[in-house]
């Protein structure tokens, strides 16, 4: 029989000498100098370049025109980070990024800069320049980092509207794997609103699935379309052995835009919370399988065993759809649920909390 694939973060972590467990194999040179890294304050959001026109290229033209915006990160962390857990001490990490922007804004994973103290972005052009971290958001395991580089350095690459994005459109995945860098892999989107789970507990819809080969230090780099625009950030794979068994996924680009924009204009990012852990129904809607206390959820009275089969008159068709439907409100809003209890429908109206650091 064979074992389940285990899902893992894309980012590689090495353990250094002080404190650290034995036997971890090391992959990621050792960052060098650089300044601690301390939360920015938050710049007025830079315009992002607007995507690219949708004719086809070739592989080769992405290639020469997007990695001149991919970058490689490298991070040094104390105790147990980046969902290495070495039992404390000096650790390094390495994961991929790309420019967000002229004004030096650089868009990776969460479990990328995870705990880090110092962080170093290696541009195209072989310089690098210490990052400071403006701000991250574990729910959707993405973060920006900003460097003080010139303009004429910084090649943003666009983000594309992942709601266009098709099974089976070919993509590419450029990044660090293994800290090789500009590395390219090619590849179909496989699967579209795969569910993965972010380092605090809670769900991240949308992903998309794709086999272009993603492996350690793909983390935070980008999933390209073949108009060379970004429709995801790559975050996980699954498999066996942990390195590439043609299973990845990515971060979607329309999560991407509100993520970035939020940070950018405050540090910080707030979710919808609804307060319950779900599942698929038998026929159709998602069945809360729990309530915690003190909830929005517990407040307006949902129980175990409820099957939520609407939000604002909308039909919801399995939890999948009704994490999405939370998730594109803001606290505060207040929605109306229609669900079934033994056999009989009814409707609560819901003020939706801020979701939590941790599930």
């Amino acid at each position: 029989m064979n074992r389940p694939g285990t899902r893992t973060f894309a980012s590689l972590a090495a353990a250094l000498a002080v404190g650290a467990a034995g036997g971890a194999a090391i992959y990621a040179a050792a960052a060098g100098g650089g300044s601690p890294v301390a939360a920015a304050t938050p710049p007025a959001a830079a315009a992002q370049p607007a995507a690219n026109t949708t004719k086809a290229l070739t592989i080769n033209q992405i290639y020469k025109r997007d990695s001149l915006g991919v970058v490689e990160i490298t991070v040094t962390s104390t105790g147990s980070s980046n969902g290495y857990p070495f039992g404390g001490g000096t650790s390094t990490a390495q994961g991929s990024g790309f420019v967000y922007d002229k004004a030096g804004h650089i868009v990776t994973n969460q479990h990328v800069v995870d705990n880090a103290t110092t962080a170093q972005v290696k541009l195209s052009n072989g310089k690098t320049y210490s990052a400071t971290v403006v701000g991250t958001d574990t729910s959707t395991d993405l973060a920006v980092l900003k460097i003080n580089a010139p303009a004429s350095a910084l090649h943003p690459v666009a983000l594309a509207d992942s709601s266009a994005v098709e099974v089976g459109d070919a993509v590419v995945a450029i990044g660090s794997p293994f800290g090789l860098e500009e590395t390219i892999t090619a590849g179909i989107v496989s699967a579209l609103n795969r569910q993965i789970q972010a380092t605090n507990g809670f769900t991240i819809g949308g992903a998309i699935q794709t086999d272009a080969a993603i492996n350690h230090g793909n983390s935070g780099g980008p999933l390209i379309d073949m108009t060379g625009n970004v429709v995801g950030v790559n975050a996980q794979i699954e498999s066996d052995s942990g390195d590439n068994a043609g299973v990845g996924f990515a971060i979607p680009s329309n999560t991407v835009k509100t993520v970035v924009a939020q940070i950018l204009s405050s540090g910080t990012v707030e979710h919808a919370y609804l307060g319950v852990s779900i599942a698929d129904a038998a026929s159709q809607g998602a069945t809360v399988q729990t309530v915690q206390s003190g909830t929005p959820a517990a407040k307006a009275g949902l129980q175990a065993g409820d099957v939520v089969t609407a939000v604002n008159g909308r039909s919801v068709s399995n939890a999948e759809a009704l994490t999405a439907t939370v998730s594109g409100h803001k606290p505060g809003d207040k929605v109306t649920l229609t669900y079934t209890r033994n056999g009989s429908s009814h409707t609560v109206t819901v003020t939706l909390g801020t979701r939590p650091s941790s599930s």
